[in-house]
């Protein structure tokens, strides 16, 4: 795989992660872009290249940075999981109540698993 095919795919993968983070459908990003869904879905299968102008706008419908979406690393090998970081990036937006209100029922969810 060439480096060009391995960021594509990169960001591929990247946009479908971020995607199902948001909680949209490709139907539903394709509406929101102005694209059709079978765009949607070969741009996160790879086998077609997003523009420069559709990517940060990728960015804004999802919450998350340009930056992120074009990392060069394989998203299911980078050391913190792409979902995780998401969540974080969310979490900081809560108000500081909210976020405490999170802590304590991950922390009950967590003793309820026993681990």
């Amino acid at each position: 795989m060439s480096s060009s095919d391995a960021s594509r795919s990169s960001i591929a993968s990247r946009l479908r992660i971020a995607r199902e983070q948001a909680g949209l459908s490709q139907g539903q990003v394709a509406k929101l872009l102005g694209l059709h869904r079978p765009t949607v879905s070969q741009i996160e299968a790879g086998q077609r290249r997003v523009s420069a102008e559709e990517l940060p706008l990728f960015a804004k419908h999802y919450r998350v940075s340009v930056s992120w979406l074009t990392k060069t690393e394989d998203p299911e090998r980078d050391s913190v999981d792409p979902q995780l970081e998401l969540a974080a990036k969310e979490l900081q937006r809560l108000k500081p109540d909210d976020l405490q209100r999170v802590i304590k029922l991950l922390t009950a969810i967590k003793k309820k698993g026993g681990s």
